[in-house]
């Protein structure tokens, strides 16, 4: 891994009440948690030192607020293809509930009735990583679970579907990046929480 090979930074928005109870939250565009906001600020310590030549976020408030926890409010710019999945029917809905009366239901796998499948999450998921791509320098984008879960998936060139793979914690930090040259992409670091500590 050369030293100067860029490095693309992920960070999932801090806590809100829908992600403590496992609802499905993707446009509702909800506030952080008071222990969300206490992580996003922990985030200013860990990316410390962290140069960054594009900053973009989702434009729901949890994405934009934990990015001006952290300290990056001022080189954000918000990108729509970094919304969370639509989940249509399901949003509001934990997984258990889902599956009480759709046995065998898998997000990445099935989608969700009116909101988006897993191919349209990883077409805007590829959209993203163009931008990321073309940027010479490191990059951060702060964002939702399951979008940065499909867009670690096809950073790799896997389907969306095997976002399944990457669990993501609230408030974690992310970074994929290349071995030896941008044909050789890699993950450098997954779900990262040790800045949040016990709580």
């Amino acid at each position: 891994m050369g030293k100067d090979s860029p490095s693309v930074f992920l960070v999932r928005h801090g806590e809100t009440e829908w992600s403590l109870s496992g609802r499905h939250t993707g446009l509702s565009d909800l506030p952080l948690t008071e222990r969300g906001e206490s992580h996003a600020r922990r985030l200013a310590e860990r990316l410390r030192g962290e140069r960054f030549e594009q900053v973009l976020v989702s434009p729901l408030r949890r994405a934009v607020r934990t990015c001006e926890l952290a300290g990056f409010a001022a080189a954000g710019q918000t990108d729509p293809d970094l919304l969370e999945w639509n989940y249509g029917e399901y949003e509001g809905r934990r997984t258990a509930d889902i599956r009480a009366e759709r046995p065998g239901w898998r997000l990445f796998r099935d989608g969700c009735p009116g909101g988006e499948s897993p191919l349209a999450v990883g077409t805007r998921a590829d959209r993203v990583i163009a931008r990321v791509r073309a940027c010479e320098g490191n990059t951060l984008l702060v964002s939702s679970g399951h979008i940065l879960r499909v867009l670690a998936a096809r950073w790799l060139g896997l389907a969306p579907a095997e976002g399944s793979l990457f669990l993501l914690t609230t408030a974690s930090v992310s970074a994929l990046g290349y071995e030896h040259d941008r044909s050789e992409p890699v993950v450098r670091l997954w779900n990262d929480t040790r800045h949040i500590g016990d709580d």
